[in-house]
């Protein structure tokens, strides 16, 4: 039986998982573990890398298993946009405050896509920028300022 890995969804995703996983095991791996009961700086992404190795293999066990295929094309609009709108909501988060980064970042981040529609974004951007105002600010009490100067 031969599998076409080259072209399995599932595979990718679960090489992705493994190759994250690894890459935080071994950024941590100079850091001290310490235990359970006393975690030192190394333990939440030692550990946390474990896991995603170990839904990788899951999820590359499952791909080997059903085979489906990896449709559509690559979206060069998604590769460029996506990376842009993180950058933009921290180099605003600076310049600009909270709200103004957040309506970037969901703005760029649905420009991405290619059913891009403005009157569905709007609500969108108004309903997560007040849910993450309500979180991130008065919720969890972040010290970042809605609006630069005010």
């Amino acid at each position: 039986m031969k599998f076409a890995l080259r072209k399995n969804k599932d595979f990718w995703a679960g090489m992705m998982l493994i190759g994250i996983g690894a890459g935080a095991m071994f950024i941590s791996r100079d850091y001290w573990f310490g235990s359970a009961l006393r975690m030192g700086p190394g333990f939440f992404p030692t550990i946390l890398g474990g896991i995603l190795i170990a839904f990788g293999i899951c999820i590359i066990a499952v791909g080997l298993r059903s085979g489906e295929k990896i449709q559509g094309s690559l979206s060069l609009r998604a590769l460029l946009l996506l990376p842009l709108s993180l950058v933009l909501f921290g180099i605003l988060m600076q310049l600009a405050g909270f709200i103004p980064a957040l309506v970037v970042l969901v703005f760029v981040s649905a420009a991405s896509g290619r059913k891009f529609k403005l009157m569905e974004v709007l609500p969108l951007t108004v309903v997560l920028t007040l849910a993450a105002v309500a979180l991130f600010i008065w919720g969890l009490g972040l010290p970042y300022p809605l609006i630069k100067g005010y």
